[in-house]
């Protein structure tokens, strides 16, 4: 009698895995409307398929993970018939009582018991397909559950993606979603980000050696890798574009859907920790290289994008945390720009960006940007260390005034028309008494009209400091600076630096 399999078709041998989430035995005893009763093993069985067979030996037709159903018509050695469906995998044994038995045979009982297969007894009033039907009804379910957890991970996960400090955002919803512990290794260990419960001293060691597992070499290497230590599950990503960066996940257990979450994460984090660097990104390190071995700036000036020029940017986090570089970097890719100093110790990150275009605000950040420059101030040290003081203005002026980003704006108007010669030797005569410090200050003090308190917020300074070196400046200026003649004339003196 062949086999006859129910519900869906059967995948092939060659299948990767189960078309759906597997369903506990338990979900499939607790429905009352079957009547189904477990009378030997264990009952925390999970199902991948229904299949009925009355063969003698079905053992070639079963995948593993089958509940089998079967009347018993060529029943002869239940010892031998329970061996060979433990050998072929599978779940569990369902046996239908009438019209061939009139009750389970002791022996198939007690053999079950032995080899550990959960057997259920089938009342004669529930037809194979009624099972059947439940099973793929329960699968359904899952799927749904499943699939409604994944979509939920995936749009928590592309938020925090969004975020100012991405890459730990996203380790932390991580090990929400998959609640555990989250960790970029490098390839020798080295914890960059973590989020999650802190693991015990050998998971931690188990999961350096996954990291080391996937580390690029000579040979080819995986790109993932899995592991258990006691009741912890471990996993390990690598990260793509050949990074030499894994993520590690340590949870309690490993639930459906939780390998698509970490591929959603893997994905995202890929891309956090390298930016992308198109042709364009590649001709302006061409450039840099260049100029660093003494090239002509004029020469270079075709491979920069669009118009030549360059803008610096000063930033820092709105919640005043210290990035860290991956933060940095992505902060640097949404200012399209691969060209970043993270900043470390508190200071501002940096990022040289190419192109005269507009700087956009980011989310999470405060921006000061200066002026675009031309080409050739790649060439000169003074040039972009000047460039790299009116960001550090702007950036303060943007915080004192609460803004999310401020642009030092280019000399225009009447100071324009100044011959910038004269102009220049004037102011520096004129502010010669004063200090670079006092002279930073009355800078400040006089863009933002005079306020102390955003002074002293820009400056990071006490209102008081502000107060005794703007009247220092009076003093050594011999000038009453309350005068607005005189505040215009020292304002476009400064200007001029």
């Amino acid at each position: 009698m062949p086999d006859s399999p129910v519900g869906p078709p059967t995948p092939p041998e060659s299948s990767v895995g189960p078309p759906t989430p597997p369903v506990p035995l338990a979900g499939l005893l607790a429905l009352d409307e079957l009547g189904l009763r477990l009378i030997a093993g264990p009952a925390d069985a999970e199902l991948l398929w229904v299949h009925t067979s009355e063969m003698a030996d079905p053992y070639p037709y079963l995948l593993g993970g089958e509940l089998l159903l079967t009347a018993g018509v060529l029943l002869t050695d239940p010892d031998t018939y329970v061996a060979r469906l433990v050998e072929a995998g599978a779940a569990a044994l369902g046996f239908g009582v009438r019209p061939v038995h009139e009750a389970v045979p002791p022996a198939l009982v007690a053999a079950c018991d032995r080899h550990g297969l959960p057997l259920v007894e089938v009342d004669p009033g529930t037809p194979f397909t009624a099972i059947a039907r439940a099973v793929w009804g329960l699968m359904a379910a899952a799927r749904h559950r499943e699939l409604r957890r994944v979509t939920r991970a995936q749009q928590a996960l592309a938020s925090a993606a969004a975020r100012p400090d991405p890459v730990s955002a996203v380790l932390h919803q991580l090990a929400v979603r998959l609640p555990g512990r989250a960790a970029l290794l490098t390839a020798d260990g080295e914890e960059l980000h973590t989020a999650g419960r802190p693991p015990a001293p050998e998971v931690r060691a188990a999961l350096t050696r996954l990291a080391g597992v996937l580390a690029p070499g000579t040979h080819p290497s995986p790109a993932s890798a899995t592991d258990t230590v006691g009741e912890a599950q471990l996993s390990a990503y690598a990260l793509g574009g050949g990074q030499g960066l894994a993520l590690t996940l340590a949870t309690g257990r490993r639930e459906p859907g939780d390998h698509t979450i970490a591929g959603i994460a893997v994905v995202l984090l890929s891309l956090l920790a390298a930016p992308h660097q198109g042709s364009g990104a590649a001709n302006r390190s061409a450039a840099l290289v260049r100029l660093l071995l003494g090239a002509d700036p004029a020469h270079v000036a075709p491979l920069l994008d669009g118009d030549g020029r360059w803008t610096v940017v000063h930033a820092r986090r709105g919640d005043g945390a210290a990035p860290d570089p991956l933060t940095a970097a992505a902060l640097g890719a949404a200012l399209g720009s691969a060209l970043v100093d993270a900043g470390l110790g508190g200071e501002a990150v940096r990022v040289l960006v190419p192109g005269g275009g507009r700087i956009i605000p980011q989310p999470g950040w405060t921006l000061g940007a200066s002026a675009a420059g031309p080409a050739d101030a790649l060439g000169a040290a003074d040039a972009l260390g000047a460039a790299d003081t009116r960001a550090a203005r702007a950036l303060g002026r943007a915080e004192a005034t609460r803004a999310p980003l401020t642009v030092d704006a280019p000399v225009s108007g009447l100071a324009a028309l100044l011959p910038p010669g004269p102009a220049a030797e004037h102011a520096r005569a004129l502010l010669a008494p004063l200090t670079e410090p006092l002279a930073e200050t009355l800078r400040c003090w006089l863009s933002l009209h005079g306020s102390w308190d955003r002074t002293a917020v820009a400056l990071a300074v006490h209102r008081n400091t502000v107060r005794q070196r703007i009247a220092r400046c009076g003093v050594l200026l011999g000038t009453d600076l309350d005068d607005m003649d005189v505040r215009t004339e020292l304002w476009l003196a400064l200007r001029q630096e």
